[in-house]
């Protein structure tokens, strides 16, 4: 049953509209092949195809969370685990441009 849900999303991944269209990776590009290796259990090669991943589902599971407790330091941590995660994605993003401009 599991392995028949990865392969269903290895079967209906979607392409990038920005790629498509202008040749250029968007900002969150890999993400769908990302989280298809975090489902087989690669976190290494998750990490290689979108670094953000992991810090966008922590971000997410930690805001629901928060909505339901009411941690005392939870907007806190919301801020920080937010500017982390976008610091990796613009970062990841330069590096694709920069690096596939010299290919």
């Amino acid at each position: 049953m599991y392995s028949e849900l990865i392969r269903w999303f290895e079967n209906h991944l979607q392409p990038c509209f920005w790629k498509k269209h202008f040749g250029v990776e968007c900002f969150g590009c890999g993400m769908q092949r990302s989280f298809v290796e975090l489902l087989k259990g690669n976190i290494i090669e998750s990490l290689k195809l979108y670094p953000a991943l992991i810090p966008i589902i922590f971000l997410f599971s930690f805001l629901f969370l928060h909505v339901i407790f009411k941690y005392k330091n939870g907007a806190f941590i919301l801020k920080i685990s937010f500017i982390f995660t976008i610091i990796i994605i613009v970062t990841n993003f330069i590096f694709k441009l920069i690096y596939s401009n010299n290919l």
